[in-house]
């Protein structure tokens, strides 16, 4: 056993501090993403809340990294908006005003969501992938604007949170 964790280059990481960390931060973003999931209608809006669960995963895992900031995190959802929904909208017009197939409808809409979400990200130093997956998600539900109010609600008490606790968070990477 002790020749395996040395193989993967384990052993530094199952110190035992080390443990008790991971546990508590994991522990912290379980408790966190329980609290929006109890809020957020998590039965019909899967994909879009689905965005939060990896954007929890960053903030939790990876709290110094640029991608894990207040400016990363709402700045790329609110791109992810932006670019998804007015996109998401045309597509379900087209959709019902062609006799063209709803999935290839979905398909180069939900691709032009993501690439424009992209796109605008980098330009606004604002990347953050799970806001990405949001606007491809945008494309791929029905979804109404309590729900969106809910999610921008969502990222933005994920941040504030994530400040109020990043001295006592560590990169667990």
């Amino acid at each position: 056993m002790q020749t395996l964790i040395t193989r993967l280059g384990l052993e530094g990481r199952l110190r035992r501090e080390n443990l008790i960390r991971y546990g508590i931060q994991s522990g912290l973003a379980t408790g966190f993403l329980l609290m929006l999931l109890l809020i957020m209608d998590v039965l019909t809006q899967k994909v879009l809340i689905a965005a939060l669960g990896a954007s929890t995963f960053i903030a939790f895992v990876v709290p110094r990294s640029a991608n894990a900031d207040p400016r990363h995190l709402i700045g790329g959802y609110l791109v992810g908006i932006i670019a998804g929904g007015p996109i998401g909208l045309l597509a379900h017009q087209v959709h019902a005003n062609t006799a063209a197939g709803y999935l290839d409808v979905v398909a180069v809409f939900g691709a032009l969501a993501t690439g424009l979400a992209m796109f605008l990200m980098v330009a606004t130093k604002t990347e953050h992938p799970p806001a990405a997956a949001l606007a491809l998600g945008l494309v791929l539900n029905e979804w109404d604007w309590f729900t969106l109010a809910l999610v921008v609600g969502g990222v933005i008490f994920l941040a504030l949170f994530k400040q109020f606790v990043r001295p006592y968070l560590m990169d667990l990477q």
